[in-house]
Parts: structure tokens; C-alpha cells; sequence
């Protein structure tokens, strides 16, 4: 399968090289998707180096790349620790994610991930995982649907929309048509798009439990990066993003750093530049790329 079909990379330069590649040297390509980032990585590393990819999507892994340098784990990418320790590696010197979905996943309309297709509410990034987008629209409460919607989709009227649903569920709700249909009311003239998008995005962080899965990926990036090693992230929601900076910034997802019995705050990373987004050029390339951000740290 050809990666620019699959997927076309965002921020690849930039992302690729706030890792500052050296020589002899360890890397990790957590969303190795179409593998446009590892890609890259590895036109810039030598032969002693190495890098080894994470992606849980089975299509992904459809797209794994002959060479000796590289290594594909079929996994998600909260399993860092546990399978670079599988490889006998400790430690690595730099660590890229890119946090999309990929646009094979949302071109695919048997995968559910589109509002401009029918398909399956599906949206399972690890189609072997029991929980869809159909169990959680027809079976979670009213609350905890009001819950998602305001809390992953920043939706003000999420408490009607949730009870809208509910009240629908004398059909079960089964594709993104139906889905689509039961909204209508909630969805302006004009201004369809973005509020489906919007519900959308937050069964699709719910389903595959991103905001959790980040923070523990996020973590464990603290041990496994070694001194000087760097993280390139790219987030393309504000949750995420701000999760993203105040590791960077606190060493946790807290306002302030943790401090020691002496009162010093103890820190792990050192910001590399300022926040990066896509050029015009891009976003007219690649329209998926408009919201993205990426955020560059050194490890202490």
C-alpha cells in the first residue's frame, strides 16, 4: 500500500527534525500510520542507529518498511515501556507522534471515523477492542453522553443533544447515517460540518480512550527518554495540546510543577522553540493539517 495514499504527513520536516537525529542512536515513531514520519527518520539515520514504530491499526501495519533499521510493533503506543524492554532497549534518544487519525481512516467509510460517509458506527483505531461508537451512542446514559459531548467535543448544548439521542433509541442506531439523521435538529444551516465534527470527535476520543491512553503515554516518556533525548508531538486538539505542554512545561499534567522537600520543582524537559503549525502552503496542500500543532522538548 502507497504511504501518500494512505496518509500524507503533517509538519513532517519540522517534527523529524526537532528529534536532532544522531549518530548511533535510538528512535521511536509512536503513530507509525502510512510512515511518512519513520519515513523520513530513517533517511536521516545511520547504520547504527534504529527505529522502532507503534501503530494498534491493522491497516498500518500494512504499510511496514523493509529495513534492517526498522522494527514494527502492532501495538498502541501506551506499551512503550513494555515492548522497547521486549527489544532489550532501556532507553531511546528521541520520540515522535503525531496524534491524527489518519486520512485512510477517515477515507474508509466501513471504519465509521467520517460524517461524510455511511458506514458502521464504528471508529476503533484497534478493531479487535469490543467498544464502538454504536455502544456507546445506544447504551450510555444520558448523563455520560452529555458528559462526552461537553467535555471532548466543547459543545455548550450537550446536555439536549445527549437527551435527543436517548429519546431516539427506539431505533438502535447503528451507522453514521442514522446518526447524522438523528442530529438534524441540532444541525445549522451552513454549519452542519462542524458540529458533527465535533460529536464525532468525541465519540471517536472515547472510544479508543485517547486522552487516557496519552497520559500514559506521555509518562512514560519521562523515563524511557534518555538525557538530551527529544520529544516531537503533534496534537490536534486544545486537550491534547495541553496536556502536551504542561508535561513539557511541569514535568505533569497539573498547573504547577511537583516540588521536592527543599521546595525545588522538579522539572524533566526544556521547551526547543515555540509552537509550530502548519504554513498556508500546507493547509492548502493538506487541509487536515489546519489544526495541528506541534510542540518540541529536550529531555533534562
Amino acid at each position: 500500500m502507497m504511504e501518500m495514499t494512505y496518509h500524507k504527513p503533517v509538519l513532517l520536516k519540522q517534527s523529524v527534525s526537532g528529534l536532532s537525529i544522531k549518530p548511533a542512536s535510538v528512535y521511536v515513531d509512536a503513530t507509525f500510520g502510512g510512515g511518512g514520519h519513520s519515513k523520513e527518520i530513517l533517511c536521516q539515520m545511520d547504520n547504527q542507529s534504529k527505529l522502532f514504530a507503534f501503530d494498534q491499526d491493522e491497516d498500518a501495519q500494512q504499510n511496514t518498511l523493509d529495513d534492517t533499521r526498522f522494527t514494527l510493533i502492532p501495538h498502541n503506543f501506551k506499551h512503550l515501556k513494555r515492548f522497547l524492554r521486549f527489544h532489550k532497549i532501556t532507553h531511546v534518544d528521541g520520540i515522535l507522534a503525531d496524534l491524527g487519525v489518519s486520512s485512510h481512516q477517515f477515507d474508509t467509510p466501513s471504519r465509521g471515523f467520517s460524517i461524510r460517509y455511511d458506514g458502521p458506527l464504528d471508529m476503533r483505531m484497534n478493531q479487535q477492542q469490543p467498544l464502538s461508537a454504536s455502544d456507546i451512542i445506544n447504551s450510555y446514559s444520558e448523563a455520560d453522553l452529555a458528559a462526552l459531548f461537553f467535555n471532548f467535543g466543547e459543545l455548550r448544548n450537550a446536555n439536549k443533544i445527549a437527551q435527543h439521542i436517548v429519546s431516539a433509541r427506539g431505533t438502535h442506531i447503528d451507522t453514521t447515517a442514522q446518526l447524522n439523521e438523528v442530529l438534524t435538529p441540532f444541525l445549522p444551516q451552513g454549519n452542519e460540518n462542524k458540529i458533527l465534527a465535533k460529536i464525532y470527535q468525541a465519540l471517536r476520543m472515547e472510544v479508543n480512550k485517547e486522552i487516557e491512553v496519552l497520559k500514559d503515554f506521555l509518562m512514560q516518556c519521562k523515563e524511557v527518554l534518555c538525557p538530551g533525548g527529544r520529544l516531537s508531538v503533534i496534537s490536534y486538539h486544545s486537550l491534547e495540546d495541553r496536556l502536551v505542554k504542561r508535561l513539557i512545561q511541569n514535568g505533569n499534567f497539573d498547573t504547577e510543577p511537583y516540588k521536592d522537600d527543599f521546595g525545588k520543582p522538579e522539572l524533566y524537559f526544556r521547551k526547543k522553540g515555540g509552537l509550530e503549525t502548519p504554513s498556508s502552503e500546507e493547509i492548502k496542500q493538506n487541509n487536515r493539517a489546519r489544526s495541528a500543532k506541534l510542540r518540541i522538548a529536550e529531555r533534562l
